[in-house]
């Protein structure tokens, strides 16, 4: 078999570079913010933390809140026409 290079990172140079604005400490209420069952949610990626990060083939879509699983959020988005779920943490998620 082949072996595959590169990861879930790879070829995302410009994709995951933050803004000059908004670059710093993450605010706390952003990292804590709360989501009900039902909400309609935006991906967008902070960079600066990994752990709860989706695969980049996502950004930008937007999907609806499931349920929850710890400190993440059940995410279902649309791709395609196929019904996906993702574990997202609430840092990268925006309220629609």
């Amino acid at each position: 078999m082949v072996k595959r290079i590169g990861g879930i990172r790879r070829k995302t140079r410009y994709r995951l570079r933050k803004e000059k604005r908004g670059k710093g400490k993450i605010s706390i209420t952003n990292y804590f913010q709360p989501f009900n069952m039902g909400d309609r949610v935006y991906l967008s990626v902070e960079s600066a933390v990994q752990k709860g990060m989706y695969h980049p083939r996502f950004m930008g879509k937007s999907g609806i809140v499931k349920g929850k699983r710890g400190k993440c959020y059940e995410i279902f988005i649309n791709d395609f026409g196929k019904e996906k779920k993702l574990i997202v943490h609430p840092v990268h998620l925006k309220k629609a």
